[in-house]
């Protein structure tokens, strides 16, 4: 499980994360209790809640993906979080990095 922090400004919303989840990947998403759930490509199932004001994830790699769709649904997945958290990769690891340290 991974748990990201919002940026100021990124309310933690689940219809928020919602719309962000559909913008992101062009397939049903479903709720169970506070979960969105979506299955898309590479990842068989992935789960979506918010919970302290943060946004966690469960993810279940598809182990006969091929490798584009492993590519695609990477870059899909990355920029979805971006857009759910409004931090960038890159900052998401420095962040990573430092509580890491602490």
């Amino acid at each position: 499980m991974k748990i990201y922090k919002f940026k100021r400004g990124f309310k933690p919303e689940t219809d928020r994360i919602k719309e962000v989840i559909e913008t992101h990947f062009p397939v049903p998403v479903t709720q169970e209790n506070e979960k969105l759930i979506v299955n898309y490509g590479a990842l068989q199932r992935i789960e979506v809640w918010i919970e302290d004001k943060k946004l966690h994830l469960q993810t279940k790699s598809n182990p006969d993906a091929t490798d584009e769709e492993i590519i695609e649904t990477n870059k899909r997945f990355r920029k979805f979080l971006d857009d759910a958290t409004g931090y960038s990769s890159k900052q998401r690891v420095k962040a990573a990095k430092k509580e890491a340290l602490d």
